[in-house]
């Protein structure tokens, strides 16, 4: 059985939201949330949160959970990631986590499917959750699709695929959620890598491992995904939601 280390990476330059990862959630900052939430789920050996902010990782550990100083120069959470994976104490784990640091209510769902998607075979696992026709056109919520054995093919903030024409039924998106799965080989592999032409067009790291010919599996759930929390009107909602969820 493989040991998973979930790495939760927390910077501070959120433009739409600054200092996002101390944000408040129902009084507590959303990072810690997040590492709660992961924590008490119960499907990875360990959750460390992983930042180059000191006020960031004080903020963690005061809370009882673990949080390690990273570099400033990352230029994306995966990066932050392979940093913490080459840590001595961290040799003895097989495979590495990503959540994102504003996903205080991911689903075990979704973790414990990009996990099973490197049990397949894949190199990286991700997760999609069903996306209706309304929000095709939000550029914050990142399409994906696939083939038929469940590899992404492409992911864009576009509306993909495009329908030319709706004969039958609804059309069907997908909406990428924000949690990957590596093993420690494709890790480094994909940190390695140069940018390409897509990530840089899209502003989407994972098209570099896609392009380069990387196999990103994807576990496809059965609700919609939660809320992400990008300014501070996405914040007050989650409040809202968290609240009702907590009665």
């Amino acid at each position: 059985m493989m040991r998973v280390l979930c790495v939760i990476p927390a910077r501070l330059g959120s433009s739409r939201l600054p200092h996002k990862p101390l944000q408040l959630l129902a009084g507590e900052p959303l990072v810690t949330r997040v590492a709660r939430r992961v924590t008490d789920l119960n499907v990875v050996d360990r959750v460390v949160v992983a930042s180059d902010a000191p006020k960031v990782v004080d903020r963690v550990r005061a809370a009882g959970l673990v949080a390690v100083m990273t570099g400033g120069q990352h230029r994306n959470g995966t990066e932050r990631v392979a940093e913490v994976a080459s840590m001595p104490e961290h040799q003895g784990y097989d495979a590495f986590l990503n959540v994102q640091g504003d996903e205080p209510f991911i689903g075990k769902d979704a973790i414990e499917g990009a996990i099973g998607r490197l049990d397949a075979g894949d190199e990286i696992g991700t997760a999609a959750a069903p996306l209706s026709a309304e929000h095709r056109e939000d550029h914050a919520r990142v399409k994906v699709v696939f083939d038929s054995a469940g590899r992404a093919l492409y992911f864009s903030r576009a509306p993909i695929p495009h329908y030319r024409e709706l004969d039958e039924g609804e059309p069907e998106y997908w909406q990428h959620v924000g949690v990957y799965a590596y093993t420690r080989p494709a890790l480094e592999r994909w940190v390695a890598l140069p940018p390409t032409p897509l990530e840089l067009a899209e502003r989407l790291e994972q098209l570099r491992p896609l392009e380069h010919g990387m196999t990103i599996g994807v576990a496809r759930l059965t609700e919609p995904a939660p809320p992400g929390i990008d300014t501070m009107e996405d914040l007050q909602r989650a409040e809202a939601l968290w609240l009702t969820l907590s009665r």
